[in-house]
């Protein structure tokens, strides 16, 4: 999701890249043109509830790593779900 964190040995909440894409409430900037594509899209594709919560699990244990603490994951499950709940939120706006 974030390539540019791939090659980084920097902490990854440090790096002023992430961080450019945070707010500093810890929010996901995702525009509103944005969301109403991804609910659109995901709704055209079938995903159901119970996928977010597959893709959830499969991307916390794929972005950790040796810097990665119950802190962190609990960070990146929070920006998860947030956007996810968006996510659904323009599905039913769709459907």
């Amino acid at each position: 999701m974030f390539s540019f964190l791939r090659d980084s040995d920097e902490i990854p909440q440090s790096n002023p890249k992430l961080k450019a894409h945070l707010r500093d409430k810890g929010e996901v900037l995702v525009s509103d043109t944005t969301l109403k594509y991804l609910g659109n899209i995901h709704l055209q594709k079938g995903v159901a509830d119970p996928h977010f919560e597959v893709v959830k699990a499969v991307l916390l244990r794929t972005v950790g790593g040796k810097k990665w603490s119950e802190e962190m994951k609990s960070a990146w499950g929070e920006a998860y779900d947030q956007l996810a709940s968006a996510i659904k939120v323009e599905m039913k706006e769709e459907a």
